[in-house]
Formats: structure tokens, C-alpha cells, sequence
């Protein structure tokens, strides 16, 4: 039984990817090593001086297979490739038996990487190259970084991005996280939030487990994320925000009067209203705080008469006030489509405080609103529903 176990692993896909992301992959892989041995044998200064390094091979399955790893960053991959190569060199002259000089070499190179925070495996190699060589390498001395390490290492990066930005349309290179600022209110957008977890909770899991995961904390993140959306929507089902959202609604235009605003907002005791242009699509919102917000209160003045005179419409030709909606609204605001899964609504809510949510068509024109009501009802309807089943 434990041989059947054993050949269990031999049919595990070390990549996780599509028939057709992997013959891109490869393909990639090949161009990238083929550009690179022509443009380093007409850039080079030396004649005879080599091509290619061996190591560009490993380098370019990580670059082209699994450019999200952390190991296939730019950093690692050029402060990886250098450094070995300097290192390796380095070995190659001063260290007479070839054992311990290759031992030196990709001992000496995964120190040096490990302290500058670029480890990159096919690093080592590189480092064995001058070492394995002999004097068809030494004899380049120090050169041999720039020539053909260095050249191999720019132009397989340039390759890198372009493959994997325009051709394979992949984020490369990963981008850095992102500094926690306070988020606006109201922004436009369409966002995927995450339901229950934040970036900073797989980096403090990943840092306690003390293994190298291949993976960054943000791709786990969102890979999680899209666990829990997708076990969301297959318990509740697909409920739509077209079904529970509200479709008679107030909302302005650019033009509308401070004052017919204030009033009816006043009157119906709302606290935000979309605003839209005249083919219904949102440019904004107004919200109770946009009022405030513009008067300007000094020691002078009650809060009350102030808010009072900026809200009174100017009879005069020439006002010194804003007069319309369009002239203090928000100009940013999330919006989501009608066909949006409700579960995009919770973290929307419950995490960033929005009491609702403007609806749009696919012509993104203003069609509904999802207030929190609707979406507790929504929610507790559905869990009844279950529990009658």
C-alpha cells in the first residue's frame, strides 16, 4: 500500500494552472531565453565571453510558471542573480580545491541573499558557475557580473514584465502592501471586499507557522476572500441586490436647489441622496455632513442661523454661497450593479458603515437603493426559509 501511496505523489501538478496558461508559460519561457542569447551576444564588449548564464533556465520557469512567488520578484531575482555571481567569482579565484570552493560559493550566496533579502534558488547555481567552469569563466575575473550576468539579468527582467503585464495579463511585479490610511466615505467604485478577515491576520499566521509559503500574504487574502464569497452565495443562493433593493427613491440632480434638497431631505428624514445627471447616472451624493460641512460658523453666530442662510436661497443675480446640490455633494460614491450578489453588501455595511448603497443597470444608470434594512431582511428571510426546509 505505501508504494501506491508513493506514486500518489507522483501524479500531483506541481502548478496549478490551465492547459493554456502553461503552454504560454512555456512558450514565454523559450522567447525570453532566445532574446536574451542574441542581445547579450551583440551588447557584449568581449569577444568569446558567454551568452547566457545556466541559471537563467530556473530563473525563467519562476518568472513565467509562479511570478506571484516571492521568489520571483524583482528584487530577489536581480539582487539574487549579482550577488551570487560576485560571490561565486569571488570563490573561483582565491579558493584552489573546487570542492570547497563550490561549497563556498553557494554557501557564501545564500548568506549574502538571505542578509540583503534577495534569496532566489537559481541564484546558487550562478554562484557554481565561475567554480564548475575553470578558467573559461575565471579568466573574465570580476567582468563575469556584468557580462553575461548582469546583461542576462536587465533584459530578462524587461522580458519579464512585458510577457507577463501585456501578453499573459498577470500583476507582475506584485505590487508592495498598501499603507493603512483612513478610507473616504464614499468612493466609486465596485470593490471585492473580503467578509471576515484582514491581509494583516495571514501575515501574522504565516509568520507563527515558520515555514516558507509560496504564496504572498495579500494572494492569500484573496484567494480566502473568494472561499468565503463563493460559500456565501451557495448557502444563500443567488440573490441579487435587483431583488431587495428599493426603487422608489428620492435623488437630485446638479441643479437642484440647496434649499428644495434640505427640505425634502429634512421632510423624509434622510440622511444621503444620490445625485444624477440627466441621464440617471450617479455623479455624487449628498449627504446631511456636505451641509455642514460648507457653513461657516464663527463666535458670532448660532450654528442655526448660520445653517439657515446658507441653505436660503439668494434672490440676487451674483450669489456668495453655492446654490445648487451639484455645487457641495460628495463627488465620490459607491455604487454597485443590480446584479451584484448581495453578499458583496455586508462588508460594505457592517465593516465601512455605509447605511445604503446606490443600485445601477449595466448602463450604469441609477435604478434602486439597498438600504441596511432591506439587507437584514433579506438575510433574515433566507435563514427562515432554511430553517422551514
Amino acid at each position: 500500500m505505501k508504494i501506491f501511496q508513493v506514486f500518489k505523489y507522483l501524479t500531483v501538478d506541481p502548478v496549478n494552472l490551465s492547459a493554456k496558461a502553461k503552454y504560454i508559460s512555456l512558450l514565454a519561457c523559450f522567447c525570453s531565453i532566445f532574446f536574451i542569447a542574441m542581445i547579450t551576444r551583440v551588447v557584449s564588449p568581449w569577444p568569446g565571453s558567454p551568452m547566457l548564464v545556466a541559471s537563467m533556465g530556473a530563473s525563467a520557469i519562476i518568472l513565467f510558471f509562479i511570478p506571484g512567488s516571492p521568489l520571483a520578484q524583482p528584487w530577489p531575482f536581480i539582487g539574487g542573480q549579482l550577488v551570487s555571481a560576485l560571490v561565486g567569482m569571488f570563490c573561483a579565484l582565491n579558493i584552489v580545491d573546487v570542492a570547497s570552493a563550490a561549497a563556498s560559493a553557494v554557501g557564501g550566496s545564500i548568506a549574502l541573499m538571505l542578509i540583503f533579502r534577495c534569496l532566489h534558488p537559481p541564484g546558487a547555481a550562478t554562484s557554481l558557475t565561475p567554480v564548475m567552469a575553470g578558467a573559461s569563466i575565471t579568466h573574465l575575473g570580476y567582468s563575469f557580473v556584468i557580462v553575461p550576468v548582469a546583461v542576462n539579468v536587465i533584459i530578462m527582467f524587461a522580458l519579464t514584465i512585458f510577457i507577463n503585464r501585456w501578453v499573459m495579463n498577470r500583476p507582475y511585479p506584485n505590487p508592495l502592501p498598501a499603507k493603512k490610511t483612513p478610507q473616504q466615505r464614499h468612493e466609486i467604485t465596485e470593490p471585492y471586499h473580503r467578509i471576515g478577515f484582514a491581509e494583516q491576520d495571514f501575515e501574522t499566521a504565516i509568520q507563527a507557522n515558520d515555514v516558507v509559503i509560496d504564496v504572498t500574504a495579500a494572494d492569500l487574502s484573496q484567494i480566502f476572500s473568494r472561499v468565503e464569497h463563493n460559500a456565501f452565495k451557495r448557502l444563500k443562493g443567488n440573490i441579487s441586490c435587483a431583488e431587495i433593493m428599493i426603487k422608489d427613491f428620492a435623488s437630485f440632480e446638479f441643479g437642484t436647489d440647496i434649499e428644495d434638497a434640505w427640505r425634502l431631505m429634512h421632510e423624509q428624514q434622510l440622511k444621503a441622496v444620490p445625485v444624477t445627471d440627466r441621464a440617471r447616472r450617479i455623479i455624487g451624493i449628498i449627504t446631511l455632513n456636505d451641509f455642514i460641512k460648507h457653513v461657516d460658523l464663527n463666535v458670532y453666530e448660532s450654528f442655526p442661523d448660520k445653517l439657515r442662510g446658507f441653505i436660503r436661497r439668494t434672490t440676487k443675480i451674483n450669489a456668495a454661497k453655492p446654490e445648487s446640490v451639484g455645487q457641495i455633494m460628495t463627488e465620490s460614491v459607491v455604487i454597485l450593479s443590480e446584479t451584484t450578489h448581495i453578499a458583496e453588501l455586508i462588508p460594505l455595511m457592517s465593516t465601512h458603515g455605509h447605511r445604503q448603497i446606490p443600485i445601477v443597470n449595466n448602463e450604469r444608470r441609477l435604478v434602486g437603493i439597498v438600504y441596511q434594512a432591506n439587507l437584514i431582511a433579506a438575510l433574515y428571510n433566507e435563514q427562515i426559509a432554511l430553517n422551514y426546509r
